[in-house]
């Protein structure tokens, strides 16, 4: 498929952990580009690939400034990570197209939302979040059940715990597959933590963005729980 780019412009670049990177992108006309909680942009780059366009997940909440967030990780055997770890600085010009994807919460909002998510999987879910919030959507009980292997893995901690805190409804979960002594959260993999939430096969809907082995293991554990395939979207980032 062929894409139209627009000129873009990269304001800020936050350094979030070893690996991963998050930045900030304007869009010359604010009023020009629109996009809704879950949807993703592709980037073209100046690499030598046969490909030269990636694909990334907004991690942002819709704006009208024409402002959105990248949250990226760095694949070091990769082409397209490098040179966007190396030369996205403050002033940098990148070409991005516009909104794509389909990987929405459906309104109104009538069960409860588990959003599943390993590694930079959670920028999507991020967005769909703030989105139901900063719109003050009516909406039940939500869950971000996030995997990780360390603590330092865990990406956007303070705002989800102070997400979790100011808003009741909302429930953030940590589990870590790597853990020390210090560690008071949940252990081990996702699958365990949202079977045991929905062990009463409560009317939900699922969000499932990360690691591709996770993500095909959510479906079949949540089709097994007796849920529709319907109930359960997703997006895969490997």
């Amino acid at each position: 498929m062929a894409y139209e780019f627009t000129d873009a412009e990269v304001i800020k670049v936050i350094d979030e952990n070893d690996v991963v990177k998050r930045f900030w992108i304007k869009m010359p006309e604010a009023s020009a580009f629109t996009f809704k909680a879950g949807q993703f942009i592709m980037l073209d780059l100046p690499i030598d690939s046969k490909y030269t366009n990636r694909s990334y997940s907004i991690a942002s909440a819709p704006t009208t400034d024409g402002i959105f967030e990248l949250c990226i990780v760095l694949n070091p055997k990769g082409l397209g990570t490098p040179f966007i770890f190396e030369n996205f600085k403050p002033g940098y010009t990148c070409k991005v197209s516009r909104n794509l994807g389909k990987f929405q919460v459906p309104e109104p909002i009538e069960t409860d939302l588990c959003f599943i998510c390993t590694g930079t999987g959670i920028a999507p879910l991020r967005s769909q979040v703030f989105d139901i919030i900063n719109r003050n959507l009516p909406h039940k009980n939500m869950y971000m059940v996030f995997g990780n292997r360390w603590e330092k893995d865990i990406l956007y901690r303070q705002e989800m715990e102070e997400l979790a805190q100011t808003h009741p409804q909302f429930k953030f979960i940590p589990v870590l597959s790597r853990t020390n002594d210090n560690w008071q959260g949940a252990q081990g993999y996702v699958h365990a933590i949202y079977e045991e939430i929905f062990a009463d096969k409560r009317p939900a809907k699922f969000f499932i963005c990360g690691w591709a082995d996770m993500l095909k293991e959510a479906r079949q554990r949540l089709e097994a729980m007796g849920y529709d395939k319907k109930a359960i979207k997703f997006e895969s980032y490997d």
